[in-house]
């Protein structure tokens, strides 16, 4: 059987990434995860997912796992710009610590297993309001960052192509655009110094807001490339098997889907009362608008979002009015 490490596998988009793996009868998945920001409720009951609780931050969390490995993801941050900004170092303990000691564990212990590293289109992305332009698979960028958060994803890469380079690990990266969907659990994991340990994302977020008829808050006409969870969890499966050794590829739709438009969407979908307040951007925020470029992961990949924002919204508003309860015990931890 092929065999799958998933680091961050408990979280909102590892758990859907361990779910398509599973689709092959003939894989297994070992979950590496210290639930920092994710809960065991993600975790799959599948007979071939074993679960280690656990930081990719020591070799002997690795040293738990059982049989050769095809592949890594590494999938695992300290999850949020806003989180990052209070703990920096908390940031780097979860995301780019975990990065190079998985390289260095697999660089001395199964130096041919295939590494799918996750970064973020933001690192790469032009600090603009203006009418931005699609971001191609760049690997240049700005030291100007907005957080340590884009600070870590954007360093990772560099590791990444480093190792790839010296040490000849078979790397491939994948650049996520703003991922939605189901299992995003306001609230989940340890808090993490701010009230965004509790609003994660900003769909999540809204759809919550607006069910329970509490303000929502736009800062400035910022716009987001949105894609859908399930959609992302092809494209990594899609990048583990195709992508070229050493090369990046996009996540993304494509598309420019304006905040304030997915506010008042999600506004008439729940039928909310909540007033919906604009203010200036945040201080820290310089990546007005953005959206991602296709094009590579389309011809390369075979890789295309087939789900629309408005799809992807409903179905996220079905799953968290399904789910109230689980969520409201989630957010009352922190309270």
């Amino acid at each position: 059987m092929s065999h799958s490490v998933v680091i961050g596998g408990a979280g909102f988009v590892g758990s859907w990434l361990v779910e398509e793996i599973l689709k092959n009868p003939k894989s297994r998945i070992t979950i590496i995860d210290n639930l920092v920001s994710s809960e065991k409720w993600n975790i799959s009951t599948d007979k071939r997912v074993n679960f280690i609780e656990g930081s990719a931050t020591s070799f002997s969390t690795f040293d738990k796992i059982v049989g050769s490995i095809d592949y890594i993801y590494q999938l695992s941050c300290y999850h949020g710009n806003q989180s990052s900004i209070v703990n920096p170092l908390e940031d780097f303990d979860n995301s780019l610590k975990t990065t190079l000691v998985t390289l260095e564990w697999v660089k001395h212990n199964c130096p041919a297993t295939r590494i799918i590293y996750s970064s973020a289109g933001c690192a790469v992305a032009e600090k603009t309001w203006d009418t931005p332009v699609p971001v191609d698979e760049i690997d240049m960028t700005s030291l100007i960052q907005d957080s340590p958060y884009s600070i870590s994803k954007i360093g990772g890469e560099m590791y990444c192509l480093f190792y790839a380079r010296r040490f000849d690990l078979d790397i491939v990266r994948v650049r996520f655009q703003n991922v939605f969907g189901p299992r995003e659990i306001l609230g989940a994991g340890v808090w993490r110094g701010t009230e965004n340990t509790i609003w994660r994302n900003v769909i999540p977020t809204f759809i919550w807001k607006a069910i329970h008829g509490n303000e929502i808050e736009i800062f400035g006409d910022a716009t987001r490339d949105f894609v859908y969870v399930e959609d992302v969890a092809l494209g990594v499966k899609l990048a583990s098997q195709r992508g070229k050794s050493g090369d990046v590829y996009n996540i993304a739709t494509g598309v420019e889907t304006s905040i304030h438009y997915l506010a008042n969407h999600i506004l008439m979908m729940v039928d909310s009362p909540s007033d919906l307040i604009v203010k200036t951007r945040r201080s820290w925020d310089h990546s007005g608008r953005r959206f991602a470029s296709t094009k590579k992961s389309r011809e390369i990949l075979g890789f295309e979002a087939t789900t629309t924002v408005n799809e992807g919204l409903k179905r996220t508003v079905d799953w968290t009015m399904q789910n109230l309860d689980l969520i409201a015990k989630t957010i009352a931890k922190h309270l």
